[in-house]
């Protein structure tokens, strides 16, 4: 019984995150993603949101940061966040500088992860190969990382 209790607060925690718009600083999803041991890299080596050299955690979604905390032990894989909520991305709704989205490094891990547990759906416009999780978030292979759109509750 305590079990099912546990998890109904989880879930109602994470549905009020999704709602109320739920952020975090970027030493705070640092934090986060740091203790599952997902890495972070910056051509410039900073975390300056208004440089687009950097990369940037400021203002990231909460839930974006458990997706990818989940992306990580399902998947076992080496993880490296290469593009966070930086200027120079491509704007609109479920955006990069919105919180939505995240670019992670490519590796042979997590290319074949997504690969195959992932449904392809198709080339984005740019010629990216797009693959969707049965949660919904999708996953597109851009040159030299995934860029990932994380729009549903993880």
């Amino acid at each position: 019984m305590n079990g099912m209790w546990i998890l109904s607060i989880v879930l109602i925690a994470a549905v009020f995150d999704a709602a109320l718009g739920c952020t975090h600083t970027h030493s705070a999803a640092l934090s986060q993603i740091k203790s599952v041991g997902i890495g972070i890299s910056s051509s410039g080596g900073c975390s300056n949101r208004n440089n687009p050299k950097c990369t940037s955690l400021e203002s990231v979604r909460c839930n974006v940061i458990r997706c990818l905390k989940t992306l990580k032990t399902s998947s076992g894989c080496s993880i490296t966040v290469t593009g966070g909520t930086e200027t120079g991305h491509a704007g609109g709704t479920y955006s990069h500088s919105n919180g939505y989205k995240i670019d992670i490094s490519l590796n042979s891990c997590i290319n074949n992860y997504v690969t195959s547990q992932f449904s392809y759906i198709g080339k984005r416009g740019d010629g990216a190969a797009q693959y969707k999780a049965s949660s919904g978030n999708v996953y597109a292979k851009e040159g030299n990382h995934w860029d990932i759109t994380f729009t549903a509750t993880c």
